[in-house]
C-alpha cells in the first residue's frame, strides 16, 4: 500500500543545524531532564526519548515477542500520543512490536527511511500507521538547503538531528552486507554539553559514510549498532564518536553470539563503559546538559555519571555534500547495485527432515527448532547440535522466515 509521506516542515522541525548558532547551556528544572530509556525487549531495539517539556519519541518498535511488554511499559510512561514515532529500518526486531505500541499511546507523526522493504510485518506496519497516524515523513533534508541536516526540535535546547539517510540529495547504500541495515535511520540527540548518538542497525559502509562528510560524530552516549554485533561499530567510528558510554540493546543467549567480542574489545577500547540490556535490563540516561546519569535495571542499578564534553553548536561543519555515485563505500564503481532483500514471514518454501528436498545449489540453509536464524549446511554450529531441524530448498526460502546467522553468514 502507497500513501503520502509529508516533506514539508512540520510544526515539531527547526531550521537545519548549520544554521544553529552556539548557545547558552540549558539550565534542567528539578525533575525535568531530557530521558532516554533504553527498553529490554530481547533481541531488538527500542528507546524512548522524553525532553525536557515532556515531546515523546520511541525510536524503534522491539521484536514481536516483546511487544505486550513494550506497550504495557509506554503506558507507564506516556501520557498523551507520542510526538514522534520512529522506524529506523524495516526489520522485524525493530518493527515488530510497534503495532501494539501505537496502539496503546497513539502517534502524532512516524517517519521511516523509506526503504523499499515490502515484508509482511512492514505492509502491515505501513498499513496501520497510514490510517492512525496523521502525519507520515521520511527524513529528507530540507529542499530549500539541501546541504543541511533535518533537525527536530524538542524544547528547551534539545535537538534530534537525522545524518542518514539523506534521499533524495543522497541515494541509498546499496550492494552492502545488508542494505535495509544500512539504510537505517542515524540521529544524534543533543542537549547543552550532551549527546546520544542512536544508530540503529548501520553497518561498516553507513559509518564509513559519515565519516566521509563534514560532521561532528562526537557523543556522550552510543546506542551501539546492530546489537553489538562485530562488523559495525568500526575502530575508525569509535575513534570519531569518542562515547565514553555505550547501550546494547541485545537478548540473553542470543542466537547470534550478540555482543561480539570484537565489538566489546573495541569500545573498551575507547573507554566507554558499556550497558546492556540482556544482563542489566532496561537501562535509563537522563541528561541536565552538563553530565548524563545512567542506572540500569530500570534505573534502579548502580549510578554512573559522566560529563557531557560536547562545545554545543552545529553538527555539520560544513556543507553536507552528496558521496559521488560510484564511490559509496563497499561497492566499486563498477559493480551493479544490488536489491534490497525481501523478507516475508510465513511463506512456503521450507520441509521438516525426513521430507524430500530438491536443492536449488548444492549448498543446503537449515534452521535448528525454536531459533530465528538460519546457517549453512556446513556449519559447525550444526554439527554441535542435536535439535530437530528445518531443510530450506534455497536461500531465498529461508530467508522468507528467518534471518542469516552470524557464524557462518550463510
Amino acid at each position: 500500500m502507497s500513501f503520502a509521506r509529508l516533506s514539508c516542515v512540520l510544526a515539531l522541525l527547526l531550521t537545519s543545524l548549520p544554521s544553529l548558532a552556539a548557545e547558552a547551556l540549558p539550565t534542567a528544572g528539578p525533575g525535568k531532564p531530557l530521558t532516554v530509556y533504553f527498553f529490554d525487549v530481547g533481541q531488538g531495539d527500542a528507546a524512548l526519548v522524553v525532553s525536557p517539556t515532556g515531546k515523546t519519541v520511541l525510536i524503534d518498535g522491539g521484536p514481536p515477542e516483546s511487544r505486550e511488554k513494550l506497550a504495557a511499559r509506554l503506558k507507564e510512561l506516556v501520557s498523551g500520543p507520542l510526538d514522534l514515532a520512529i522506524l529506523t529500518h524495516p526489520h522485524l526486531d525493530h518493527l515488530g512490536g510497534f503495532i501494539p505500541a501505537l496502539r496503546a499511546v497513539g502517534a502524532r507523526r512516524f517517519m521511516d527511511p523509506g526503504f523499499n522493504h515490502p515484508s509482511e510485518a512492514y505492509r502491515d506496519l505501513l498499513q496501520f500507521v497510514g490510517e492512525s497516524v496523521g502525519q507520515v515523513m521520511t527524513p529528507t533534508p530540507n529542499p530549500a538547503a539541501p546541504h543541511t541536516l533535518l533537525t527536530i526540535g524538542l524544547g528547551e535546547g534539545v535537538s534530534l538531528t537525522v545524518l542518514w539517510p539523506r534521499v533524495p540529495q543522497e541515494p541509498f547504500l546499496a550492494g552492502t552486507r545488508s542494505d535495509a541495515n544500512s539504510n537505517s535511520i542515524v540521529a544524534k540527540l543533543t542537549y547543552g554539553r550532551t549527546a546520544f548518538l542512536l544508530v540503529g542497525d548501520a553497518e561498516p559502509d553507513t559509518e564509513a559514510t559519515l565519516l566521509q562528510k563534514p560532521l561532528d560524530l562526537t557523543a556522550t552516549v552510543l546506542k551501539v549498532a546492530h546489537h553489538g554485533g562485530r562488523h559495525s561499530s568500526t575502530a575508525p567510528f569509535l575513534q570519531a564518536v569518542k562515547p565514553q558510554a555505550a547501550v546494547i540493546s541485545c537478548g540473553a543467549r542470543n542466537d547470534y553470539g550478540h555482543p561480539s567480542p570484537e565489538t566489546l574489545e573495541r569500545l573498551a577500547g575507547v573507554g566507554a563503559r558499556v550497558f546492556r540490556t540482556d544482563q542489566d535490563g532496561e537501562v535509563v540516561a537522563s541528561s541536565d546538559g552538563r553530565t548524563i546519569a545512567l542506572r540500569a535495571h530500570g534505573g534502579t542499578g548502580p549510578l554512573l555519571v559522566v560529563p557531557g564534553e560536547l562545545t554545543p553548536g552545529p553538527i555539520a561543519l560544513g556543507p553536507v555534500e552528496a558521496t559521488p555515485r560510484g564511490q559509496e563505500p563497499g561497492r566499486k564503481a563498477s559493480e551493479p547495485k544490488r536489491e534490497a532483500v525481501v523478507i516475508e514471514r510465513g511463506a512456503s518454501g521450507a520441509t521438516k527432515e525426513g521430507a524430500s528436498a530438491t536443492p536449488a545449489t548444492n549448498e543446503r540453509y537449515i534452521s535448528l527448532k525454536n531459533s530465528k536464524v538460519f546457517h549453512k549446511e556446513s556449519c559447525s554450529t550444526l554439527k554441535r547440535s542435536k535439535s530437530e531441524r528445518t531443510f530450506y530448498t534455497n536461500r531465498d526460502a529461508a530467508l522468507r522466515e528467518r534471518r542469516p546467522a552470524e557464524d557462518c553468514h550463510p
